[in-house]
């Protein structure tokens, strides 16, 4: 049952505006326009979200307390105006800055349920919008709208994106579930957005690209320090479900400082990639030991994961690399090889594996759910094939169609490509298709070049199937971070 402050109809004009807003900012060739639309949007989302969690009892509690409001909001200030002073006086500190909070989330609970939010990315992502639009706004400087060199794709991609999030708003409105819908559009969508107008307007040199590798390096190394510590005490920080899961388990599954294994080891995977694109392409003989050394860490800090998802989005990834590098024809015969020898195995040794193909609880018991999800997503999407169920009900229908209980219905299929189906039908799943044929071939044309556009291109084609076989795409800023970085690197080659 929703409390919003506003009525459903109210909340829904206003995830439709704010979508418009970010569109604005991302599409705008004149920079007074796509400054008015971030500044809009950066102002209308937190209304929403305080509208749409004014009566829940965590803002309740806060509410009589005036005193903790009054010291939380001069505390977020002062850091706001402290970001913004560091960013007027270093610009090339931004992308660091983002580079170093994406990972970190903070639960806040909002629609009756807890979410993970990207806080500290959110703080420097308003600062360097605020840094970025308020001398457009005064006319003093800003470039025009999209270079015409991008190329068909890189140019279409914006509006693919834009589209996307505008569709995904405008679809909440026969969605049984709004409250999750605006969760999605004003933690997730307009947020991330803003993210790719911003650092699409960055001069992205190699080194400032490396500069951002190193300082996600460095974290991943300190997660996976920390996740070592876990597997050793055998006790979890973060996530009472994981905490649960081992308790009843032979196994034992590490998150360090995420709330998810599998978001744990998809940025495991990632930094990876990027570190052998770097070995491939340019590493000095004198750094060749130490990226290997990281690359050793990392490997072994995934593997406590246990994220399948993760292991198949890091090959992926591998196998990209090896055909910008080397040769495309051999790196695909050399897939399909071993993908024949991994299906030989599973159908050969169903004993082994757990798995035996034809048997839906076998599969289900070794997907860990996700094959009833998936199978429940395809009916829901047969059901209403054309414009699906609405944006974010795929939770609420999968337990009213399916009878399951809470515990057993997830948010998602654990599928994108199924989600989408579900709640956005063939007009969803079709912007979904354009926009990953798009991305691929704005991120992979030329990437062979240089280590920056291969990690791009491969580190975005690897969480492509991470989403396929777990969750979030448009959801993880990682998602958008690449796609601006991948083209904006591809205008400065030659």
């Amino acid at each position: 049952m929703r409390t919003a402050a506003f009525p459903e109809a109210v909340m829904v004009s206003g995830i439709v505006v704010a979508a418009l807003l970010a569109g604005l900012a991302v599409l705008s060739g004149d920079p007074r326009g796509r400054a008015w639309g971030m500044l809009g949007a950066l102002v209308l989302t937190p209304v929403l979200l305080i509208a749409e969690i004014w009566e829940s009892p965590q803002l309740q509690s806060l509410r009589d307390q005036p005193v903790v409001i009054a010291i939380a909001a001069g505390a977020g200030l002062a850091l706001l105006g402290a970001l913004i002073s560091l960013f007027t006086r270093r610009p090339a500190w931004l992308a660091p800055a983002v580079a170093a909070t994406l990972p970190f989330r903070v639960p806040i609970e909002a629609g009756g349920s807890t979410a993970n939010l990207l806080v500290p990315l959110y703080l420097v992502l308003a600062a360097g919008a605020l840094v970025w639009l308020v001398p457009r706004l005064r006319g003093r400087s800003g470039s025009g709208g999209d270079d015409p060199a991008r190329g068909k794709s890189a140019r279409a991609l914006p509006w693919l994106l834009v589209g996307a999030v505008v569709l995904y708003a405008i679809q909440s409105a026969y969605s049984a579930d709004v409250s999750k819908a605006l969760e999605q559009v004003v933690f997730f969508y307009v947020p991330f957005a803003l993210l790719f107008a911003v650092l699409r307007e960055l001069d992205w040199t190699p080194a400032m690209a490396g500069r951002c590798l190193t300082v996600l390096v460095a974290l991943a190394l300190v997660f996976a320090a920390i996740g070592f510590v876990e597997y050793w005490q055998r006790e979890l920080l973060l996530n009472p479900k994981v905490i649960a899961s081992n308790q009843f388990e032979s196994y034992f599954r590490v998150n360090s400082l995420f709330f998810d294994p599998n978001i744990y080891g998809r940025f495991l995977a990632l930094v990876m990639l990027g570190l052998v694109a770097v070995l491939l392409w340019d590493a000095a003989p004198r750094r060749r030991w130490a990226i290997a050394i990281a690359v050793a860490v990392l490997w072994c800090g995934l593997l406590l994961t246990l994220s399948q998802s993760s292991f198949a989005a890091l090959l992926l990834g591998l196998a990209v690399l090896a055909a910008l590098r080397w040769h495309l024809r051999r790196t695909v015969y050399a897939a399909a090889a071993v993908l024949v020898l991994a299906a030989g195995f599973v159908a050969l040794f169903p004993g082994t594996t757990g798995v035996e193909l034809g048997d839906r609880e076998s599969l289900d018991d070794a997907t860990s759910g996700r094959y009833g999800l998936v199978a429940g997503g395809v009916e829901l999407a047969a059901d209403r094939p054309l414009y699906g169920w609405g944006a974010g009900s795929f939770s609420r229908e999968y337990r009213r169609q399916k009878r399951a209980s809470s515990e057993r219905a997830a948010s998602a299929s654990h599928t994108i490509p199924v989600t989408v189906a579900a709640e956005q039908g063939v007009i969803g799943l079709a912007v979904y298709l354009a926009l990953l044929a798009c991305a691929l071939a704005a991120l992979l044309r030329g990437a062979g070049r240089g280590p920056a556009r291969a990690a791009v291109a491969a580190a975005f084609c690897a969480l492509v199937l991470h989403t396929w076989l777990y969750a979030s795409f448009l959801e993880d800023p990682l998602a958008w971070a690449l796609l601006a970085v991948g083209t904006a690197l591809a205008l400065r080659d030659p």
